[in-house]
């Protein structure tokens, strides 16, 4: 991760809220340690850190949880694990899904925002899925929805060697915990994105700039030759400039 210690590990340690309800008397407590998750999640550095941040902050904040999972699902087919607080285990369990088709993030979680399987040998929704899953020691999970995009979809994913590992208390914490989530990789990926627009503009820039120099063109007519460079190569501007850019010369035939 990019920073050291999860939220509220100087005053609670690793054990965060485990043992904390969710209560009049304990909303300040929970309050307070959100604030810290969100702080936290923004002191990550690039989508990468702040995603596993997430995932090792669920651990610590949700009640009932062991390992944590966000997994991204696109086009109700293609399935990912993006982030895992541990490789080994989420990794199986969220490829049962893929290889069986069948799951809480390939069907459920499109229609609501929680899905808990309580007792995964008992699971008769996604029989398959659930035999894997409890072979691979897990005996129970809980997963949020995080975003839906058109058919593209974002969970968070809890699991537990426990059966009945998650209680109210837990799906009410964690609740709260994916809305943070939510932001925090909405706002990574965004400023992301806006990195990766300067860098490709700068690029642009500095090829234009030689073009500039070595043919006396005006800015306009510099972007004009890599815009035909761009469509005669059927290559992107950017590619484009980056080539320019690195070997010094204009591309003239598309790049493989």
């Amino acid at each position: 991760m990019g920073t050291s210690g999860g939220p509220g590990e100087a005053r609670q340690g690793r054990a965060g809220t485990s043992g904390m309800a969710v209560g009049s008397e304990e909303s300040g407590e929970l309050a307070s340690r959100l604030g810290d998750l969100a702080r936290y999640l923004q002191d990550q550095k690039g989508v990468e850190d702040t995603l596993q941040g997430i995932v090792d902050a669920a651990v610590d904040t949700v009640p009932g949880a062991r390992y944590a999972g966000l997994s991204v699902v696109r086009g109700r087919g293609s399935m990912s694990t993006v982030a895992a607080s541990d490789d080994d285990l989420v990794g199986k369990v969220d490829q049962a899904q893929i290889d069986f088709g069948q799951g809480p993030c390939l069907d459920a979680l499109y229609d609501r925002n929680t899905v808990s399987l309580p007792d995964m040998a008992q699971e008769r929704r996604w029989p398959e899925f659930a035999t894997r899953a409890a072979e691979l020691g897990v005996g129970s999970m809980l997963s949020f929805q995080l975003y839906i995009t058109s058919d593209d979809l974002g969970a968070l994913n809890l699991y537990s060697h426990d059966t009945n590992a998650f209680t109210d208390q837990s799906e009410q914490v964690g609740l709260l915990f994916a809305a943070h989530a939510a932001v925090a990789m909405a706002d990574a990926q965004k400023i992301a994105g806006l990195s990766h627009a300067i860098d490709n503009r700068d690029l642009i820039g500095q090829a234009k700039g030689i073009l500039m120099e070595r043919h006396r063109l005006t800015g306009d007519q510099a972007f004009n030759v890599l815009v035909r460079a761009s469509q005669q190569t059927n290559t992107k501007l950017v590619h484009v400039a980056a080539y320019l850019v690195g070997s010094g010369e204009l591309i003239t035939e598309p790049r493989r």
